[in-house]
């Protein structure tokens, strides 16, 4: 038997995409295009947290690959909203600086008053191999009962208004993420190439690759659920759960 069979206590696991745009102030007029975005990383996060865990992991991209200290905070003031969103709610408006990542992230799990520690990691976009499986060994340590937020877009090159610009490639990438993600799929997603998804501006794949080594460290069965696949603005916006099966 693995060692981490027994040490990796992931119980449930979510991936949502994070456009600034997800958050109406940020968004104004224009929150209603992604009412449907919205509503189902809402309808993740929830599933995320009826699994009953005793602690949340957020991930996501990052300057830098490791995890944070906390307290921490991210702001949505270059975005145009002088909006403080703290890793943990309650907690100060202080501490380590987030990347965009991870306080969309935390705004989601706010949005469900979630009362469990709430722990982050961020992942730089070159991490790979030995790099994201210690990450995923990792997440044991905090809890015995752990549920994973992944934070990350798709390709960034889903036509000519792409800030990618089009690239043919893009769209066969993200149907093969979002195949991956629907069938809990962690050899496909550990497959993911770093360099091809450098090339497509893809913002997920490193975390993607986390919840995968953690979710093939923990063992067992999973059940994947593709909740939503669109690229309203060129950048694929995927959403997922996955639960035990």
């Amino acid at each position: 038997m693995s060692r981490y069979r027994e040490r990796v206590p992931l119980v449930a696991a979510a991936v949502c995409p994070h456009p600034p745009l997800l958050v109406p102030e940020v968004a104004g007029a224009a929150a209603p295009e992604l009412d449907d975005l919205r509503a189902a990383c809402d309808a993740a996060v929830a599933r995320l947290l009826s699994a009953g865990p005793d602690t949340v992991v957020l991930v996501g991209d990052g300057p830098e690959t490791g995890w944070v200290p906390s307290p921490a905070t991210g702001s949505l003031q270059p975005w145009g909203v002088d909006l403080a969103v703290p890793l943990s709610p309650g907690q100060p408006d202080r501490g380590a600086v987030l990347p965009l990542s991870l306080p969309l992230g935390a705004w989601l799990l706010a949005r469900h008053e979630v009362r469990v520690p709430v722990a982050a990691v961020q992942v730089a976009a070159d991490t790979a191999g030995a790099g994201l499986r210690d990450l995923a060994a990792r997440v044991s340590e905090r809890g015995t009962r752990v549920a994973l937020l992944a934070m990350g877009d798709g390709t960034a090159c889903r036509g000519e208004k792409a800030p990618g610009y089009h690239d043919p490639r893009a769209q066969a990438y993200d149907e093969s993420v979002a195949a991956a993600l629907a069938g809990a799929d962690a050899d496909a997603l550990l497959d993911l190439d770093p360099a091809l998804s450098a090339e497509l501006r893809v913002a997920g794949r490193a975390t993607w690759q986390v919840l995968a080594a953690a979710a093939r460290a923990a063992g067992g069965d999973w059940r994947g659920d593709l909740l939503h696949h669109t690229a309203p603005y060129g950048v694929a916006y995927l959403v997922a759960t996955w639960t035990r099966g």
